[in-house]
């Protein structure tokens, strides 16, 4: 397969900065770095969205994961553990939460800012920094430009001159080489030739002399270039400072590794992975759902009187109503079954405890009495025995 023919190699140096109008990626360079700004913030905004998304969909797999495991036949440490994970997760999901927000609202609106105040506009000539570049470049420029284009003429007519002297030579060495030819004809050859060789050499002096006119002012020329692009090489250097700051910043959101809080949600998780104990576990079991379990063995079930219950407002008639007799002293009773009380003015007692009988049995079966802290009330009389 025969190669394809290699394109010109492009000339390097008409690419040059020196070169006429080739400082224009310069003056651009000032919208390329609006535009990378606008980039920036598009990047990250999605970048938060991720983030969000990211954090919902853990909070999501948590409460769902979280629900069923409560109802799983895990138990002990190893539950805990389990549950653990979707503690952390929610954690997690927090700070990507937290990290999303900083992304949108904080980095975002930062470089918002900078740009506006960094990218100040002129009215209709775009941004101030490129019309005041392209303006300062273009003046800087032009003397410079002028002697290029009376140059680059002087060269062209020069080479013309060269051509046409080469031509000349050409015809005058057949002359010579041809002996059919007269002398006279020769001789005005080469007088022509002559003439062509002096009007080149004039015009060589014209080319050699705007050449020094070029060079004698390329050193004010590059001074002036050098001076404005240096001006907008710092307005560069501060806009890459700038952002150069603001993808550390964003570093810092983003790497989890180093967040305290991350290292403390997985701490915690390993911690209570490692607390899963076996024996505890099996104790657990044995002692909700094995022979550990406490339980009422078979045993006689002593029979309790029936009490006989007196309405409240009864019981408060007969208190106006009756006015028996309070034993002096007291006697010493011992209850002989267990009593709780279900009225504010009733005792409760333990089998076996002792306390004082101050008042004799009324007509419902009911004794008033005082226990050892001084609390007095009623309580059924069947539930005592007499100390003797």
């Amino acid at each position: 397969m025969a190669s394809l023919p290699k394109e010109p190699r492009e000339d390097v140096k008409k690419k040059s900065f020196w070169m006429p109008g080739n400082y224009v990626p310069t003056v651009h360079r000032t919208e390329k770095s609006f535009q990378a700004c606008n980039d920036i913030v598009a990047c990250f905004t999605e970048r938060a969205k991720v983030e969000k998304q990211y954090a919902q969909q853990l909070s999501q797999w948590s409460s769902k994961w979280k629900s069923i495991v409560d109802s799983r036949p895990l138990y002990g440490s190893l539950m805990r553990a389990w549950q653990c994970f979707f503690t952390s997760t929610e954690r997690l999901a927090a700070l990507h939460s937290s990290i999303s927000q900083s992304l949108m609202v904080e980095e975002g609106g930062r470089v918002k800012t900078w740009q506006k105040e960094t990218f100040p506009k002129k009215l209709f000539c775009g941004f101030r920094e490129s019309h005041n570049n392209n303006t300062s470049f273009s003046r800087a420029q032009k003397p410079w430009s002028k002697k290029m284009t009376k140059l680059e003429k002087a060269r062209v007519v020069y080479h013309k001159s060269c051509q046409r002297e080469q031509t000349a030579l050409d015809k005058e060495k057949q002359a010579n080489e041809n002996s059919e030819m007269s002398p006279e004809k020769k001789q005005k050859i080469t007088e022509a030739r002559e003439m062509v060789t002096e009007d080149k050499e004039k015009i060589r002096d014209r080319y050699e002399k705007l050449l020094e006119e070029a060079t004698s002012y390329t050193p004010r020329y590059m001074e002036e270039m050098e001076a404005i692009f240096e001006e907008s090489q710092e307005e560069e250097r501060k806009r890459i400072s700038f952002l150069k700051q603001a993808f550390l910043s964003i570093h810092r959101h983003l790497d989890v590794t180093n967040n305290e809080s991350v290292k403390a949600v997985y701490s915690e998780l390993h911690h209570t992975l490692m607390s899963i104990n076996e024996q505890d576990d099996l104790k657990w079991w044995k002692n909700n759902h094995g022979p550990g379990m406490p339980t009422d063995w078979p045993k006689i079930d002593e029979w309790v009187p029936p009490i006989k219950k007196l309405d409240r407002k009864k019981r408060d008639k007969m208190k106006i109503k009756e006015n028996r007799p309070v034993m002096i002293g007291g006697v010493k009773v011992r209850a002989m079954y267990d009593y709780m009380g279900e009225e504010g003015d009733e005792l409760s007692f333990k089998a076996g405890e002792v306390f004082l009988k101050v008042e004799e049995e009324d007509d419902q079966g009911w004794c008033r009495g005082v226990l050892s802290g001084e609390k007095e009330g009623f309580y059924p009389a069947n539930y005592v025995e007499v100390v003797e």
